[in-house]
C-alpha cells in the first residue's frame, strides 16, 4: 500500500485529513517524514537536509494560504555526530527565517538510517482547500519546475555542490499568503505537476487541460535532460520542487501577478468532468503519475 492507498483508507477516520495541512480554527498544522535511503541522494549535505525536511513542512503551510509561525524537527541517525547534528540545526534555522518563521527545536534518536520528521505550524483564518476549482478556472504554478529532478541527476553524476543548491527551494510562504484572496483552490508540487492535476480535479470534481509548451522550466533541466520527453517528464511527473499549483479565475489573474513575490504561470485550464480522463494535454491523457511515498512513480 502506498501512501495515497493509505490516506484513503484513513479518510474516513480523518474527516480533517486531506489537505496539504490541517486547519484547526486558525491553525494549520502539517508534519512530514524523510528518510536518507529515499529523499536525500549520497552527497546530500545535512545543512540541505535540514533545510530541505522543514522546508518540505513550511510548504503545506504555503500551499493552505496560512503565513508560517514555527517548526520542529525530529532527527535520528546511526550515531550523533556533533557536525552533522549542527549543520542539520543550522539548515533548519535558515529556512525558517526564509519564511519568516522560527525554528524552535524538536528530538533527538538514534536509528539505522538517517531519518527526520518535521512539523510545521502556521496561521490562517482563510484557508485554501484543494477543492473548489471550478470549470473555466486557469491553472496555474509558481516558480520553476524540474529543479529537484535535475539536482537528483546532478547528484548521479558526483556534482554535488550544484546539486545541493538545487536542493535548498524557498518555501512559497509569501507567494500563499498573496494568493490566498483569488485562489479557488491550491497545493504544493511535492507530487509533480501532473499528479497535482489528478489530485485537485479529484477533490474539486473537475477535469483539466494541461499546456505542457507553457510549463516554465528550470534552466538546470535543460542541462540534464536527454531529450525533450525527458525534459517534459523532469518538469511535469518528478515532483519534490515545493512549488503551488493552484487554480483561480481567469480575471483575476493580472492582480495576481501583482502581489505574488514570484512568477505565476498558467500552464492549463480547469473544465467540466469527464468520465475518460481527469487530466488530459493536446487530446490526450495525463497517466496520474508522480512522487508517491512508498511507491515511488
Amino acid at each position: 500500500m502506498d501512501e495515497r492507498a493509505a490516506l484513503r483508507l484513513l479518510a474516513a477516520d480523518l474527516p480533517d485529513a486531506g489537505d496539504d495541512a490541517a486547519v484547526v480554527d486558525d491553525l494549520v498544522v502539517t508534519t512530514d517524514m524523510l528518510h536518507e535511503t529515499t529523499d536525500f541522494p549520497a552527497g546530500t549535505t545535512r545543512y540541505t537536509a535540514g533545510w530541505r525536511a522543514v522546508g518540505a513542512s513550511l510548504s503545506d503551510v504555503a500551499a493552505m494560504g496560512a503565513s508560517a509561525t514555527c517548526a520542529v524537527a525530529a532527527y535520528a541517525a546511526v550515531e550523533l555526530d556533533e557536525t552533522e547534528l549542527g549543520d542539520f540545526v543550522r539548515g533548519a534555522r535558515d529556512v525558517c527565517e526564509a519564511v519568516d518563521a522560527s525554528y524552535v527545536g524538536g528530538d533527538l534518536d538514534t536509528h539505522r538510517e538517517f531519518t527526520t520528521a518535521t512539523t510545521a505550524i502556521g496561521r490562517t483564518d482563510d484557508p485554501v482547500r484543494r477543492s473548489g476549482a471550478e470549470s473555466g478556472d486557469l491553472l496555474c504554478v509558481t516558480g520553476e519546475l524540474g529543479r529537484s529532478a535535475a539536482a537528483v541527476r546532478l547528484f548521479e553524476a558526483s556534482e554535488t555542490d550544484r546539486a545541493n543548491d538545487l536542493f535548498r527551494f524557498t518555501p512559497r510562504v509569501a507567494a500563499g499568503v498573496a494568493l490566498r484572496g483569488s485562489a479557488t483552490s491550491m497545493m504544493d508540487s511535492s507530487d509533480g505537476l501532473a499528479r497535482s492535476a489528478h489530485q485537485l480535479a479529484e477533490a474539486g470534481d473537475c477535469g483539466f487541460e494541461l499546456d505542457f509548451d507553457a510549463l516554465p522550466v528550470h534552466d538546470a533541466v535543460e542541462e540534464v535532460a536527454a531529450d525533450a520527453d525527458d525534459r517534459r517528464d523532469l518538469a511535469a511527473f518528478f515532483g519534490e520542487d515545493f512549488e503551488l499549483v493552484f487554480t483561480l479565475p481567469e480575471s483575476a489573474l493580472d492582480a495576481a501577478r501583482d502581489v505574488a513575490d514570484v512568477p505565476l504561470t498558467v500552464v492549463g485550464k480547469a473544465v467540466e468532468e469527464s468520465a475518460d480522463a481527469a487530466v488530459v494535454a493536446d487530446g490526450e491523457a495525463v497517466p496520474d503519475r508522480g512522487y508517491t511515498h512508498g511507491g515511488g512513480e
